[in-house]
């Protein structure tokens, strides 16, 4: 198992330094800079923008260098130093900016994450001993829906039917009063009764995908011999789904960590953006649409790491939860 999970980290390495130089080239693909763009807006605000305030700004933000030395230097100041740059836009470190809606990305999609669960095993299970039933058809039906609904036309939906009908703004995480406040109890206790809306729109999609997903693994599992030994000899019907089947058809579940991570790092970009939720994928939109390069990378980067993570996590789990999967890589070392 140590063999396996060192032979995986290693081979993570030369495939993060790779994907950082693809960020890197796409952050720069865009013609011009922040800087153009930057100066641009000036200039269409009446500023007279002189030619030393413009070297003055290039040496700045390091864009008088050629592309391989501001990648060197980009690189080598997150490796070394933890150091993701300066955000142009924001006038502040990279760091600063991301850490300010993390928490709040994190604290919404791993509530929804749990919900999805806690909703979609059960009833993936449930229709799936129960197939052709009525409960089976009207669960596959909602799930057709809720795969076939995007999250951002939900929430418009949404928003609409609970300011028409009952004159309700849907939106934001927090009331007006808490916008601007320190953090308190109460402050926590306003942003959880915002927090279920963009739970239930979040984790509608994501609900209905795993639904389909258990029951069509449990049914491949359910027709296999070993549950219809277990059944012969005697083995009670709910230990017999929970200890096999259920257990072996998880397997797909947890293969999704490897997605389901950078998922907490943007927390539905265009769901945030329709809410107006203060979460980190608005933020990496802005800074796509300004040329903010280093915010923007920096969002790429981690997206990009947190993909690689997440599957480290989930073959390692599937090792552990999965025997078959264990022994293979054993012998494969």
């Amino acid at each position: 198992m140590l063999a396996y999970i060192v032979q995986r980290i290693l081979r993570m390495i030369p495939m993060l330094l790779f994907l950082s130089l693809i960020v890197f080239v796409i952050i720069q693909l865009p013609p011009g800079d922040y800087l153009t763009e930057h100066l641009n807006r000036l200039r269409a605000s009446g500023f007279d923008v002189d030619e030393a305030e413009v070297i003055r700004l290039e040496r700045l933000y390091a864009l008088d260098k050629p592309m391989h030395l501001q990648y060197l230097k980009w690189i080598s100041n997150i490796v070394l130093h933890g150091d993701f740059g300066l955000s142009f836009e924001w006038e502040k470190p990279v760091t600063d900016v991301i850490g300010e809606r993390l928490m709040l990305t994190v604290v919404m999609a791993l509530l929804t994450t749990i919900v999805v669960w806690t909703i979609a095993v059960p009833i993936g299970v449930y229709v799936s001993v129960r197939q052709y039933t009525v409960a089976d058809y009207l669960f596959t039906f909602l799930g057709f829906i809720g795969v076939a609904t995007p999250g951002f036309l939900l929430a418009m939906v949404i928003m609409y039917g609970a300011y028409s009908r009952f004159g309700l703004k849907v939106g934001g995480l927090f009331s007006p009063e808490y916008m601007t406040e320190p953090w308190s109890f109460a402050k926590f206790i306003d942003m959880m009764k915002h927090m279920w809306i963009p739970v239930v729109i979040l984790g509608v999609g994501g609900t209905a995908n795993l639904i389909r997903t258990m029951r069509a693994t449990m049914l491949d599992e359910l027709r296999k011999q070993y549950v219809t030994v277990a059944r012969a000899k005697g083995l009670d019907e709910f230990r017999l789904l929970i200890r096999y089947p259920v257990r072996i058809a998880l397997n797909p579940m947890i293969s999704t960590i490897g997605w389901l991570l950078p998922w907490l790092f943007s927390g539905g970009t265009v769901v945030a953006i329709v809410l107006n939720l203060p979460t980190a994928g608005p933020v990496l939109r802005s800074s796509l649409m300004a040329q903010d390069m280093f915010l923007a990378g920096s969002y790429m980067l981690i997206s990009g790491t947190l993909t690689a993570v997440g599957s480290l996590i989930s073959d390692i789990l599937l090792v552990i939860v999965d025997p078959r999967i264990r022994f293979g890589s054993v012998e494969g070392l």
